[in-house]
């Protein structure tokens, strides 16, 4: 009797290649600052190609948070109109692939996408809303954060950055 050997496991996870990606959620916990600031970005990114939205997993504002969209608005980008939701609010449920932004969004997608043919990544990323201290430190928190997601954005779906942003 031959013995079964498993393949090896690749040392990286085998990501959905960019060019195959016409779908992507953005999930988080409340849908107020990282994942509205993703969504912006990968629609300003890669909006002409792939359809993007966002999520909370426990939406609890009626608004964005004024400090994300602050330093969303120095770059040009606008998302002070953007409403929280959660996933029962979504128009379509069909994702290519789901990025979770926190650990709690990211036990969410998985169990959430258990019978679903869709990739999950998680990019752990600070929450800005835990930074104390003035205005400004508290501005830098949130910048740190635009300025991480537009890198792993722009590395991830392999664009490139325009130029001004």
């Amino acid at each position: 009797m031959t013995e079964f050997k498993r393949p090896p496991l690749p040392d990286k996870p085998v990501h959905l290649p960019a060019d195959e990606i016409q779908s992507v959620l953005f999930m988080c916990n409340f849908n107020a600052v990282r994942s509205p600031m993703a969504e912006v970005l990968t629609r300003h990114y890669c909006g002409h190609r792939m359809f993007v939205d966002s999520v909370g997993i426990r939406p609890d504002s009626d608004t964005v948070n004024p400090f994300a969209a602050s330093v969303m608005e120095e770059i040009g980008l606008d998302i002070s109109d953007h409403v929280p939701k959660g996933l029962d609010q979504l128009e379509d449920s069909s994702f290519d692939l789901i990025i979770s932004l926190s650990p709690e969004a990211h036990h969410k997608a998985l169990d959430w996408t258990r019978t679903m043919a869709c990739d999950v990544e998680y990019w752990p990323t600070l929450d800005p809303t835990l930074a104390g201290g003035s205005r400004d430190l508290i501005l830098e928190g949130y910048r740190k954060v635009r300025e991480m997601l537009k890198e792993r954005i722009l590395e991830r779906f392999d664009v490139m950055q325009s130029p001004g942003l």
